[in-house]
């Protein structure tokens, strides 16, 4: 599996997991967690609200029949969404980092992230919160997810830590941080930047993009690869391309988005093993430059 180094700092797998799904898993969750394994995937990413916490505790369950595993593996967690609020006060990142150690039967989390941004964020109470889980050993690394550059300056006006990435959508038809930037100084919808230059704010400081929904049309929408009746032009695309290189059509869409030379690592929810191994294949290609911007526009976008 081809290698991502997290905000310059930590070694993980192009592929993650998301856990998101766990508590739907056909298959029994420890089979889901051993495919993933075997594919080379060594990065899982959690929220403690995910299954209301279940999905947590069902991946707690698995580590704790396999201890030796620990060091082998990388666990992301994310906190800061409460039932009708965002919270990143102090108190509530200790609790919800606590929380997640029981559930997930650990002594550490290797990375937590500031789920979506609270704005009535204090800088200096995240600051103490981070601190404080750094130097009692309960938190390696810290970043953020859904946020902005200026959120995240403003974060590091108290914060000392590196933030090492930064969890955003994106996938082929819902590729707004590469699109504004195709169309600076342009009067057309495309133009309209909605994330603040993200993408080229996070390349100058070394924060590595989580895509998330790397194969979703949209916010929950459903998957776009096999939908020929909303994306027709795009799944013939990826057919061609997955004939091409051998592969699966969700390859090509996990393909494409390593392909940025941002280096981004792709969040795949599927819990599917047959789906996760189609996903995996795609960090093995490699597609030229001429074959990406084919992709991009067959999902319906415009170069100007």
């Amino acid at each position: 599996m081809k290698k991502r180094i997290l905000g310059g700092q930590l070694p993980v797998s192009a592929i993650a997991m998301g856990c998101m799904r766990l508590t739907d898993a056909k298959d029994s969750p420890e089979r889901v967690i051993e495919t993933a394994l075997d594919l080379g995937i060594d990065f899982f990413d959690h929220a403690d609200i995910y299954g209301g916490g279940r999905c947590e505790e069902l991946f707690g369950s698995w580590l704790a029949a396999h201890p030796s595993m620990r060091d082998r593996i990388t666990i992301q967690t994310k906190c800061g969404i409460r039932s009708g609020c965002y919270d990143f006060s102090k108190a509530h990142i200790l609790s919800a980092v606590d929380g997640s150690l029981r559930r997930l039967r650990t002594d550490y989390i290797d990375v937590l992230l500031l789920h979506r941004p609270d704005t009535l964020m204090e800088p200096q109470e995240v600051a103490e919160a981070f601190d404080a889980l750094q130097s009692a050993g309960k938190v390696r690394f810290f970043g953020v997810s859904n946020h902005s550059p200026m959120q995240i300056e403003l974060l590091k006006t108290a914060v000392k830590q590196p933030l090492v990435a930064n969890q955003l959508q994106f996938s082929i038809p819902e590729s707004g941080l590469v699109t504004s930037g195709l169309n600076v100084n342009m009067k057309n919808d495309e133009s309209v930047m909605h994330d603040g230059s993200a993408l080229e704010y996070l390349r100058l400081k070394g924060i590595t993009v989580q895509a998330w929904s790397p194969f979703q049309g949209g916010f929950f929408r459903g998957p776009f690869v096999g939908d020929r009746e909303t994306y027709p032009a795009l799944n013939e695309t990826l057919d061609k391309f997955a004939q091409v290189y051998g592969v699966s059509p969700m390859a090509i869409a996990a393909a494409w988005i390593l392909r940025h030379p941002a280096k981004m690592q792709v969040v795949s929810g599927s819990v599917t093993p047959q789906r996760m191994r189609e996903i995996a294949d795609g960090a093995a290609v490699e597609l030229s430059r001429e074959d990406w911007y084919e992709i991009y526009r067959a999902a319906g976008f415009r170069l100007p």
